[in-house]
């Protein structure tokens, strides 16, 4: 689940043989659009807190943490890439405190994309109950769950990895670039690493497509509104992409080891670069891409960002009708 950080490892090795030219190309390839997403994810996590209507809508809730977690994750990642391209050797402590930083974002992003099913699923097959089910009470609570389930994981790998006799060590500096590969010092930790990501991503794919298929049955029904079922159907389709580009970032490594090893450096770097484009940064900007444009009262931020030179509307004039 942490291969997003190993990727900078294998790059790294290929700027050695590039120019200054390569290097700068380098960073403006990896940094621009990670600086870009990091805005627009930046200013919609500043709307949903600029307005009542944000703050206490339980789906704009959930939004906000599912966002949160992305740009968090997304930072951390860019920042451990960039170090590492820098030829920059962290210490253990350092390296495995931003590991599982990663890891505990990375395991937030897809249980809140299931809390957000979910609620959809409720909007939609039991409209009549679902103010009393979705209350800001109860929101507050499975992200409180979400948190708490993501920081166990993390502890157990934290305990997993104290198992290593670091006294052994002639000191806490890393001989090799800070990843997932550099911190597996026990074969259980990679053991527990592949079981937890299977049971999380398998457990998370149920729920959301049963929620899917659940929304299709109510939306054949007399009593649903037709309108509302289809756009919670298109909204849980769009989770499913989510989690499925969420589940992409474990076959990072693989994808980098079939890389044909006949090609030059120059252009393995180019395809190691736009594979950590498309499978790790572009995963973690979907969410404010999506709901940005799909939603007509986050939408205006969007148009403003997109179209500058327009004078952007103000908060008191965003529509506060749920849309999506």
């Amino acid at each position: 689940m942490m291969d997003t950080n190993q990727s900078q490892i294998n790059i790294t090795v290929g700027l050695q043989y590039q120019g200054l030219l390569g290097i700068v190309l380098f960073f403006i390839q990896t940094a621009v659009p990670s600086c870009v997403f990091l805005f627009i994810n930046g200013t919609l996590l500043f709307t949903l807190r600029s307005k009542p209507v944000f703050r206490e809508t339980s789906r704009y809730i959930l939004l906000y943490n599912l966002l949160f977690a992305d740009t968090v994750l997304l930072t951390n990642s860019q920042l451990l890439y960039i170090i590492a391209a820098c030829r920059i050797r962290l210490i253990y402590p350092v390296c495995g405190a931003a590991l599982m930083l990663s890891h505990l974002t990375t395991v937030i992003s897809p249980l809140t994309l299931v809390v957000m099913s979910l609620e959809r699923y409720v909007a939609v097959c039991y409209p009549l109950r679902h103010a009393t089910i979705i209350t800001i009470k109860n929101t507050e609570l499975a992200i409180i769950v979400v948190w708490a389930f993501s920081s166990l994981s993390v502890l157990t790998r934290v305990l997993l990895i104290l198992n290593f006799p670091f006294a052994e060590l002639e000191n806490l500096q890393m001989k090799d670039f800070c990843g997932k590969e550099s911190m597996l010092l026990d074969p259980r930790s990679d053991i527990y690493e592949k079981t937890f990501t299977c049971f999380l991503f398998a457990s998370a794919g149920v729920t959301v497509t049963c929620s899917y298929i659940g929304v299709m049955v109510a939306a054949r029904s007399a009593s649903t509104d037709k309108a509302s079922a289809k756009k919670a159907r298109n909204t849980l389709l769009l989770h499913l992409v989510q989690l499925g580009l969420s589940l992409s970032s474990t076959i990072h490594n693989p994808l980098l080891f079939s890389i044909p090893k006949s090609l030059d450096r120059v252009t393995t770097v180019r395809i190691q670069i736009v594979i950590y484009l498309c499978i790790i940064i572009l995963p973690r900007c979907l969410s404010g891409l999506i709901y940005g444009l799909r939603d007509q009262t986050i939408r205006p931020v969007f148009m403003h960002l997109c179209c500058q030179w327009k004078r952007s509307p103000s908060l008191s004039d965003v529509p506060t009708k749920d849309k999506v």
